[in-house]
C-alpha cells in the first residue's frame, strides 16, 4: 500500500524540534559564525516572503507515495548530493543538504554562492534529524535507496518527497523536483538545453573521430569497474550518440567488474578513466600491467583520465555539462556553449 502523508506532520514534531533547538539552535541555516546575526543567504526571512507561485497547494506523487505541499517551498533540505545540485539548478533556497560524503568534504566548489550558507546535515549514511528539524524546512527531498528507513521520521518534520534512486534516474529526478518546487518549466528548460548541447558535441565527435567506441573505466578500492549505459556518465555518452564497445552495451546492468587478468574488456577506440579515493594503487597496477599496454586505445594514445567527482558522483545537470566540457576538450571540437 502506498504511503500517503498529507498534513500529519503538523503538530507532531514539537519534541523533536525542541531537542534540536537546544542542541543545534534555531539559526542553523547558516554557519556557526552566523548564529548571533540575522539570517542570511538562501533561507533568509526576506527570501522566504519574497514570492508566491500558482499551482499550490499541490499533491506530488513520488517513490514513497503522495505528499501534499501547501505552498511553493522556500526552505528546502536535500539529503543526497545529486538532489542538492538539482535544487540549486532549479533556483530554490537550500537551507540544508548533504555536503560531506565519501571522501568529499563540503559542498562542491562549482555550486558557488548558492550553498555558501547551506547547513551540512550529513553524513549521507545517517543525516542529523535534529539539525534538519531546527532548520524548519517546508520540504525535504531524498532517495529511497539512501534513506528508506527514515521516510516516516522525515515526514514528521516536513512534507517529504523521495525519488527512487539517483544515477540512472538523474533526469527524471530533476523533473520530479521541478514539480515539487514549482519549477516545472525550469526543469524542462535545463534538460532541453543539456540534451541539445550533448547532441551537438556528440555529432562533432562522431564526425571528427569516425564514430569512436568509447570505454569508461573507474578505479576504486576493490574490483575495477567498467561503466555501462545505465550509469550517469553512460547516459551522457548515449545522449551524445556515441557508440560503446560491444561488451559495454548491456542496457540493464550498472557496471562490469574486472580483474587485472580481464583488462582486455576495458578496450575501445577511446578509454576514459577515473580514480576514486582509495583506488590509486589499483590504477597504478592496471596502467603498469603489460596487458593494459597492449590495448588498442593505449597503443594509439587514446586514453584520457577525467575527474571522478564530476563524471561519477555529481549525478546532476551541472555535472553533465562539465562532462560535455571534457569531451569537447578531449576530442578538440566546439564546446557548443552558446
Amino acid at each position: 500500500m502506498l504511503h500517503i502523508d498529507r498534513r500529519r506532520w503538523r503538530g507532531r514534531i514539537g519534541a523533536l524540534v525542541l531537542t534540536a533547538a537546544l542542541t543545534v539552535g534555531a539559526t542553523a541555516c547558516g554557519s556557526d559564525s552566523d548564529s548571533n546575526s540575522k539570517a542570511s543567504g538562501p533561507c533568509s526571512s526576506s527570501e522566504a516572503g519574497s514570492e508566491s507561485a500558482a499551482g499550490f497547494p499541490r499533491t506530488v506523487k513520488h517513490d514513497k507515495g503522495s505528499t501534499e505541499i501547501e505552498a511553493q517551498p522556500k526552505r528546502v533540505v536535500a539529503l543526497d548530493n545529486s538532489l542538492v545540485e538539482a535544487v540549486v539548478a532549479l533556483d530554490r533556497p537550500l537551507c540544508g543538504g548533504i555536503g560531506s560524503y565519501r571522501d568529499q568534504k563540503g559542498f562542491p566548489k562549482y555550486l558557488g554562492d548558492a550553498v555558501k550558507d547551506t547547513k551540512d546535515v550529513g553524513p549521507l549514511e545517517s543525516p542529523n534529524l535534529e539539525a534538519i528539524a531546527a532548520l524548519k524546512p517546508d520540504l525535504i527531498v531524498s532517495a529511497t535507496v539512501r534513506h528508506e528507513d527514515l521516510y516516516d521520521k522525515l515526514s514528521d518534520i516536513a512534507p517529504t518527497v523521495f525519488v527512487e534512486t539517483t544515477g540512472p534516474l538523474w533526469k527524471d529526478n530533476l523533473t520530479l523536483l521541478g514539480k515539487a518546487l514549482g519549477k516545472e518549466d525550469k526543469a524542462k528548460e535545463l534538460l532541453t538545453s543539456y540534451e541539445t548541447r550533448a547532441k551537438k558535441i556528440g555529432d562533432a565527435v562522431n564526425a571528427k573521430a569516425d564514430k569512436p567506441e568509447v570505454s569508461i573505466v573507474r578505479f576504486v578500492d576493490g574490483p575495477t569497474r567498467i561503466y555501462l549505459p545505465k550509469t550517469f556518465s553512460g547516459i551522457i555518452l548515449s545522449d551524445m550518440g556515441l557508440a560503446r564497445p560491444k561488451n559495454q552495451r548491456d542496457p540493464k546492468n550498472f557496471n562490469i567488474e574486472i580483474s587485472e587478468e580481464q583488462i582486455g574488456q576495458a578496450d575501445g577506440d577511446v578509454i576514459l578513466y577515473t580514480t576514486f579515493s582509495g583506488g590509486e594503487e589499483r590504477e597504478k597496477k592496471f596502467l603498469g600491467n603489460p596487458l593494459w599496454k597492449r590495448l588498442n586505445a593505449v597503443k594509439k594514445g587514446n586514453v584520457h583520465q577525467v575527474n571522478d567527482e564530476t563524471w561519477m558522483t555529481s549525478v546532476s545537470v551541472q555535472g553533465a555539462h562539465m562532462v560535455l566540457d571534457d569531451m569537447a576538450k578531449i576530442f578538440k571540437v566546439d564546446a557548443s556553449k552558446k
